[in-house]
Parts: C-alpha cells; sequence; structure tokens
C-alpha cells in the first residue's frame, strides 16, 4: 500500500509554517539535554517567550533526556494561534538516533494535518554524516506511518499525511529524503506482499506480482510454471509444492547496469503458505505462516529499487515458490528427492521445506548464472529465533569479507546481524544413509543446533562461490507495533541489502 505520509521539504523557517504540529529537536549535550532551534526562526530567548516556560525548564518539567525517541507535547502560541509543540529528542544526531526520532515523531502525528521541524535544528549542516542522518530519518518517520488493511471501514486515527522538513536551503534536503524515502518504499513493497493473506498469495499470484514490479522497474523477467521446473529438474521445488492443488513456481528477474563492477545472486525463500506437509505443525506455530515467504518479498523489494539508488552490481534475484500443504500427493517422510544439480535429499522433516526450494534456486544459480556471489534470505528456522530473539537476524558465511559488509550494512540500517558459526563438526550429521544429503540432522550427538544445521546444508548447494545466509526468522516478524516496526510482516533486511549493493565498489 502507497505511504499515506509524504516527506517535503519547505523553504523558510518554522516561523513560517502552518503545521499544526511543531517539533523542536532536544539534543544530548553531555548531562544537560537542550533545545536545538536553528533554522526555527527564533533565538533561544525569542523562542522561550513563546513557550509556557523557558525550554530547560520544561525539558526539565517533563524529564526529558534527549533519548532518541523521547517526545513531550503541549500546547502554545506561536503566533498564529495555539498550536501543538513537541520536544522532540534526537540524541547525539547520528543516523540511528534520527532513524528512531523520525519514527517517533511520525507515531506522534497520527491524526494530524501537518507536522514541521526545522532542518539546521535537526542535522548540523556540514558535519560528516550529515545526508544520512536526513535519510535515516525519512526511513524512520515513513515505516512508522506504514499501514496494511484490508478492513472495509477505516478507525482510529490515520497517519500524517505531510512533514515538513524546513530549512532556507530545501535543496539539501532533497536527495537525502528521495534516497531515505526509497528505502522506506522497497521495506513496505515487502511488507505488503507479506502481509497479504494467503487466501490471494498463492505461487502464481506472487508470480504473477514479481511479474509486475520487476517490468515497473526496468528489470528482465522470467517465471517458470510447474512443467517447466519438472522438465529442467528442479526437482526440490516440485516435491515441496506437489501436495497444494496451487503449483509451485520459480522467478528470475534480472538488473543489469552498465559496467557492472560483480553479479551477485540474491535468493529468497518463497513459501506462500507452510503447514508443516504431512508433519504438520501445531495450530499457533501456523497462525504466522503466510509470513513465510518474507525472503521472496525482500528481494523483490530490494530489486524494485537497485535502479532508483543507482546500484552499480548486476543483481539476479531468485524466487522459488511453492506452498507447503497437506494432501494425498505431498511428499512423505522418508522421501528421496534429485535436486537442480542433481544431488539427491532425504526427506527426514517435510517441515525443513524451505531449504529445499532454496537449494535448487542456488544449484541453478552456480550451473547458470556465472554469480560472483550468492546471498540468501529466509524465516528458515526457529532455532534462530531462540538463539537471538526477535531483534537480531542470523549472518551464516564462507567469507569473511562478505559477512563484514553484510554485518555493517546492517548495523547502518538499524538491521543488525549476528554472524554464527559453520560448525565443521556439526557437517556429519546431514549424512543420510541412502541419499547425498537429510534434510536435517540425524545425529544428536552436538545438541539440536538447527539453524547451524540448515546453514550447512544450504552451503552444500552454494558451489564454493562466496556465499552468505541471511536467517530472518525472528525479525522477520513482529507481534506489534514498535518504532518503525508495524505488526505483521517487517521487510528485515531490505534496507541492509540495498545499502549492501549500493556500497559495493
Amino acid at each position: 500500500m502507497p505511504f499515506a505520509t509524504e516527506i517535503h521539504s519547505a523553504p523558510g523557517t518554522l516561523a513560517d509554517s502552518a503545521a499544526d504540529l511543531v517539533a523542536i529537536p532536544v539534543r544530548t549535550d553531555g548531562d544537560r539535554p537542550a533545545a536545538a532551534t536553528a533554522g526555527t526562526g527564533w533565538s533561544p530567548e525569542a523562542l522561550d517567550t513563546r513557550l509556557p516556560a523557558p525550554s530547560a525548564d520544561l525539558i526539565a518539567h517533563y524529564e526529558l533526556t534527549g533519548k532518541p525517541g523521547e517526545t513531550a507535547t503541549f500546547p502554545v502560541d506561536l503566533g498564529r494561534g495555539l498550536v501543538r509543540l513537541a520536544l522532540l529528542g534526537i540524541g547525539a544526531g547520528t543516523p540511528d538516533d534520527l532513524r528512531a526520532a523520525g519514527a517517533a515523531l511520525a507515531r506522534l502525528a497520527k491524526g494530524r494535518e501537518r507536522v514541521a521541524i526545522a532542518t539546521p535544528s535537526l542535522v548540523q549542516d556540514g558535519r560528516t554524516g550529515h545526508d544520512a542522518a536526513l535519510s535515516a530519518f525519512a526511513e524512520g518517520a515513513l515505516l512508522a506511518s506504514y499501514t496494511f488493511s484490508m478492513k472495509s471501514a477505516q478507525k482510529g486515527p490515520r497517519p500524517v499525511p505531510a512533514i515538513d522538513l524546513v530549512a532556507d536551503d530545501d535543496g539539501a534536503v532533497a536527495e537525502p529524503v528521495r534516497r531515505g524515502t526509497a528505502l522506506a518504499r522497497a521495506t513496505a513493497l515487502a511488507r505488503d506482499l507479506i502481509n497479504t493473506p494467503s487466501l490471494e498469495k498463492d505461487p502464481a499470484w506472487l508470480a504473477g506480482r514479481a511479474e509486475e514490479i520487476g517490468t515497473e522497474a526496468g528489470l528482465d523477467v522470467e517465471v517458470w510454471d510447474e512443467a517447466r521446473l519438472e522438465r529442467e529438474g528442479f526437482g526440490a521445488i516440485i516435491a515441496v509444492g506437489q501436495g497444494s492443488v496451487r503449483p509451485p513456481r520459480m522467478v528470475k528477474l534480472a538488473y543489469r547496469p552498465e559496467n557492472p563492477t560483480s553479479h551477485v545472486v540474491l535468493v529468497g525463500k518463497g513459501i506462500t503458505f507452510d503447514t508443516g506437509g504431512l508433519q504438520i505443525k501445531p495450530t499457533d506455530n501456523m497462525m504466522l505462516m503466510k509470513t513465510d515467504m518474507s525472503g521472496s518479498a525482500v528481494v523483490l523489494g530490494v530489486v524494485s529499487a537497485l535502479a532508483e539508488l543507482g546500484a552499480r552490481v548486476s543483481v539476479t534475484g531468485l524466487i522459488p515458490l511453492a506452498e507447503n500443504s497437506v494432501s494425498g500427493s505431498a511428499q512423505r517422510p522418508s522421501d528421496v528427492i534429485t535436486t537442480y544439480n542433481g544431488r539427491t535429499v532425504e526427506v527426514l522433516n517435510t517441515d525443513a521445506e524451505g531449504r529445499l526450494v532454496m537449494a535448487d534456486a542456488m544449484a541453478y544459480a552456480v550451473a547458470e548464472l556465472d554469480a560472483d556471489t550468492i546471498v540468501d534470505v529466509a524465516t528458515l528456522t526457529g532455532a534462530a529465533k531462540l538463539a537471538l530473539g526477535t531483534q537480531t537476524g542470523a549472518l551464516f558465511s564462507t567469507d569473511d569479507a562478505l559477512a563484514e559488509a553484510l554485518a555493517a550494512a546492517g548495523r547502518a540500517s538499524g538491521e543488525e546481524l549476528w554472524r554464527m558459526p559453520l560448525v565443521e563438526e556439526y557437517r556429519d550429521t546431514l549424512d543420510s544413509p541412502v541419499a547425498d544429503l537429510a534434510n536435517i540432522g540425524t545425529k544428536t550427538d552436538y545438541g539440536h543446533p538447527g539453524a547451524t544445521e540448515a546453514a550447512l546444508f544450504l552451503r552444500e548447494f552454494a558451489g564454493g562461490l562466496p556465499w552468505a545466509h541471511l536467517d530472518i526468522a525472528g525479525p522477520g516478524r513482529a507481534t506489534g507495533d514498535d518504532g518503525l516496526i508495524t505488526k505483521g510482516g517487517t521487510g528485515f533486511s531490505t534496507r541492509l541489502l540495498l545499502r549492501w549493493l549500493t556500497a559495493t565498489p
């Protein structure tokens, strides 16, 4: 769904604004937080005369510390009648601080018509990171205003339609806001796809949306139907999808800039609904499974924004799509399937299906796409969520430089990754007596390192290329609204991957 909120650059000062909510940043200044008045049109002394009390007293009264996202509001007369004024904590003004502040301001402004804040008070012109901070502010504000609803009538306060970044030189605002908006829009696209109910979102529907998105973004798009998948040997995708009356698909989206610096293949898990198959999930676990295609949504969000953000690397997105259902034709525990590269897999757990469809896509990338790097994204294991919770994604990689680049992009986006070990001693747990591999561990000698076993399984299909696996089972879903996050699919790692791809030389 398109954002209801737009962020504008507005010439002038805050004193000229007609907004019904005006924000004054509060910076941390050692142990003494202080209001930032640059660009407001008032000196600190002049502003104090318009407030109910001097700003320092108000900050003390509301016990503000300047913590990013902290707020206090009250009515003031700024010369054109009463409006609401918000004291908004922005910490030290770093990108992370302003991302949190933007989100808090957007949430605070719900139900209002317009909110304004002076750009010079928000970021210090000429300071290192000025553009990154403004971009982060836009990301935070837009993502916090994100909504997804299928209600026949909307209730509750709506997102504020407009946020004005007021500055004498409004041209300096436009480019960072454009970039932040592009990052947020890509994430919102991923969220929309994730949040769409599976009644509508079957493999064919998602493949159709991928075609629309790719065409609009100027990408080359190719779709495999079930007949072509079977004919060309995508045995794992076929096996996972054979239990559903809604057959599987695979989508390839290609972004090709002039004189690319390298070729990255992104693989996104696209299980449009996961019952667990014949080894069926408990009801509570199944309630979230419309979101089990989050990896595919992330890849679609990423490729949709590559041209707008000027990525210099070639990127191919591969999205294997299947519904893991229950029927007389569903794959059985102990079935042996043949993957795209000819390797056989004994299916010991029909609920470990995501790694199977991704194995086919990765094997195709190795055989056909001349890739330099492969990165896959998936809501893959409950073990990753158990280990790292809901704020941090698990990162596995065969390449130290790739792992650090992705982790750095995660830090810049506020989407933290934690590198997990590919413990070689665990590899033999994937040995099968009847096939080349088993799709889950066959031994309990090392406990149950489920996230690592899944990563080691996927590594078997990376062809020795630099490869990274993002298990986003924890941060990929949210049970409530908080900061940038809205209940449902989060689109976690969309902005991270875009920052990485646009920073790659």
